[in-house]
């Protein structure tokens, strides 16, 4: 078993069920689905590029990504409807667990200047988005076979119903949140 999900049961339920005082163990909001998704703008060009992604989201993952293509052409890129732009993987269970432990102790504090997940980043209902400039942070990537720096991004979606009980969920898992910025501070 993941290490994160004996976690799960074994602290964060407690708390959760503690902190927001939900009367059913099943109310308690769970970490749903992770997305993995890589955009790849020099496919166009060479599909070698799509090719060497897919390896890397593959190392990253443990899972084989899909292929994303371009829904509508757009002229000024020399996009045709169709084509492949990038990959996506979606992780569930001891996958998804295996990796947002990876990500949360691992690749996220090796980012240089990380001060932690900021809590806008959250969508509005309890999942949060992470963009990551390149994918040199995570130990299954050999620097020295890396062909180019590729950023990508990450949805973590959550069962909570708000932000605050999804910033708690992530924070109790060991994400590194940063704590809310009062609204009126550092604004005119």
């Amino acid at each position: 078993m993941a290490r994160l999900r004996e976690r799960y049961r074994n602290d964060v339920i407690p708390a959760l069920r503690r902190r927001f005082g939900y009367a059913n163990i099943m109310q308690v909001p769970r970490v749903e689905k992770v997305v993995i998704n890589m955009r790849v703008a020099d496919a166009l060009q060479d599909r070698r590029h799509l090719d060497k992604a897919v390896e890397e989201l593959t190392q990253i993952s443990g899972q084989r990504p899909v292929i994303t293509r371009a829904r509508r052409s757009i002229a000024a890129f020399k996009l045709r409807a169709g084509n492949p732009i990038g990959a996506k993987v979606t992780l569930r269970g001891e996958r998804m667990h295996e990796f947002l432990d990876k990500l949360f102790n691992i690749a996220l504090p090796r980012i240089k200047d990380f001060k932690g997940l900021s809590v806008r980043s959250m969508d509005g209902r309890g999942g949060i988005n992470i963009g990551i400039r390149e994918q040199l942070i995570f130990p299954e990537i050999d620097y020295d076979k890396v062909d180019k720096i590729r950023g990508m991004d990450i949805a973590i979606v959550t069962t909570a119903r708000t932000d605050e009980e999804g910033a708690e969920l992530l924070r109790l898992l060991g994400a590194p949140i940063r704590e809310a910025i009062p609204a009126a501070a550092g604004r005119p």
